[in-house]
């Protein structure tokens, strides 16, 4: 018998004072049966960052031709397209086609330092690619937070993002190592 997916419920107030976008979003997060608690976390927090009314989790590990999140505008054209990790040179390409603006955001340390140095130079050509740096850290402070039923609040402002529960705060700022030109 396969091992199925856990369920997390969370109700994400999000007050984004650098974009200046305020909304609660209740959502639903699977938990793949191979993935982890960071890597959970990291895609909340890529949510948070880029919150809006129409982006939506995709199938992500469980189907390789979907995003972790993405953006569909109102005929169904994808406008953002975002990875958790360190996506292949291919996948990345393939996104690009698709969609307005692609987002890596990577929170793996190390890992992602020498996912950057092989892939760096056969990224330059994408102009609507943004890489994003989460530090290993405050994942781990953020995956703190994990509960079945959350509700957060995901504050940001001059570009670092506080996360808060009742019971902690976690603050991160993301570091860019590549911004679209979008």
């Amino acid at each position: 018998m396969t091992p199925s997916s856990t369920i997390y419920k969370v109700e994400l107030q999000v007050t984004d004072m650098d974009r200046h976008y305020y909304a609660v979003h209740v959502l639903t997060l699977a938990q793949h049966p191979s993935e982890t608690p960071a890597r959970l976390m990291t895609r909340l927090v890529a949510f948070a960052l880029f919150a809006d009314e129409r982006l939506e989790f995709g199938r992500g590990l469980s189907n390789e031709e979907d995003a972790d999140l993405w953006q569909r505008d109102y005929t169904d054209h994808i406008e953002r397209w975002i990875f958790v990790g360190q996506p292949d040179e291919g996948r990345i390409r393939k996104a690009s086609v698709r969609s307005g603006q692609v987002i890596v955001v990577n929170y793996g340390g190390h890992s992602a330092d020498v996912w950057w140095s092989r892939i760096e130079s056969s990224l330059a050509r994408f102009r609507n690619l943004t890489v994003i740096d989460l530090s290993p850290d405050d994942v781990e402070a953020a995956t703190g937070l994990l509960q079945r039923g959350m509700r957060l609040t995901a504050m940001i402002q001059d570009g670092e993002l506080q996360l808060m529960s009742d019971q902690a705060n976690v603050a991160m700022t993301p570091r860019y190592r590549l911004r679209s030109d979008g």
